[in-house]
């Protein structure tokens, strides 16, 4: 019984958000050519007049809804440019032929992968912090909730090193500004016209040191990779000089956000297993900045 409600409810679910859609094409003037799901949101390719577009759907309120004042204040600097937007749902330039540099790492170039996202990172500059914006801060406190909790989902000692390690680094920021807060792999993609484009900004305050810890642990799909100490080591040296950041502070930020990163997947019900990667990267990092 539960089960046939269940489906009743998603199907409902489904047809409202196709209804979204369709009222946003039709405001918008956009001619649906195809789409597609992910678990968060509906995307709909298609043109509007002569231009190719992305017509992006989120499917709940929350920390997307109001992601097109995120990417409109980048302005189209570093980042994909939007047309127009509302509450859960933008309209965005398309990208062709639009693959990720999680591709570029899987060939073997992770170096040049590294130097692509510096570039993207440096071109990155926002005229503005939209209001709703949460800073790295607020996103440190899931650091005391899964603390609270009677069955650790973590390392007791891990996680107490790293909610330390957020909470120092996050008091001593210098010139926080707008971030991209997921810059990692699959969040860049290769234009023709524009070059390397980053897409999908959370949008989250914070100084610039904090917005390169995504890239240590990823691409996802090369797990072994970004493990590895020696990876870890150039990635950092590539990314300092480029950007002229503070190393300890790119290590303890990419250090305290594996360990979030695992507290969130912990969060949404997700295994944070003792040997998960971005654990096993944590540790790593943890040696780098506290070798015995």
């Amino acid at each position: 019984m539960r089960q046939g409600m269940e489906a009743r409810e998603l199907i409902g679910e489904r047809r409202k958000l196709h209804s979204r859609l369709r009222e946003r094409a039709s405001e918008w003037g956009v001619v649906v050519e195809s789409v597609r799901e992910t678990p968060s949101s509906l995307i709909a390719f298609g043109r509007r007049d002569a231009t190719a577009v992305v017509l992006k759907l989120v499917k709940h309120e929350g920390d997307e809804w109001f992601s097109g004042e995120v990417v409109e204040a980048f302005a189209g600097q570093g980042v994909v440019r939007v047309y127009q937007h509302t509450g859960g749902a933008l309209l965005l330039e398309r990208l062709s032929p639009g693959h990720s540099l999680v591709e570029t790492v899987q060939a073997g170039e992770d170096e040049a992968a590294t130097e692509i996202i510096a570039g993207v990172v440096a071109a990155m500059a926002p005229s503005a912090i939209p209001e709703r914006c949460v800073t790295v801060t607020e996103w440190g406190e899931s650091f005391e909730r899964n603390l609270a909790m009677t069955d650790e989902g973590i390392a007791r000692l891990l996680l107490l090193r790293a909610q330390q390690t957020f909470a120092d680094l996050a008091r001593s920021q210098s010139k926080p500004r707008l971030l991209h807060g997921d810059l990692q792999h699959s969040n860049v993609l290769f234009d023709y016209d524009r070059g390397w484009i980053a897409i999908d900004p959370k949008g989250v305050v914070g100084e610039l040191a904090y917005e390169l810890g995504a890239v240590f642990r990823n691409p996802q799909e090369e797990r072994r990779l970004f493990t590895d100490a020696g990876t870890i080591e150039r990635r950092v040296r590539q990314l300092t000089v480029a950007l002229h950041v503070d190393a300890t502070r790119v290590l303890g930020w990419a250090f305290a956000q594996a360990v979030l990163s695992a507290v969130w997947d912990w969060e949404d019900g997700g295994l944070a297993e003792t040997r998960a990667p971005t654990l096993l990267l944590a540790q790593t990092l943890d040696t780098m900045l506290h070798p015995s």
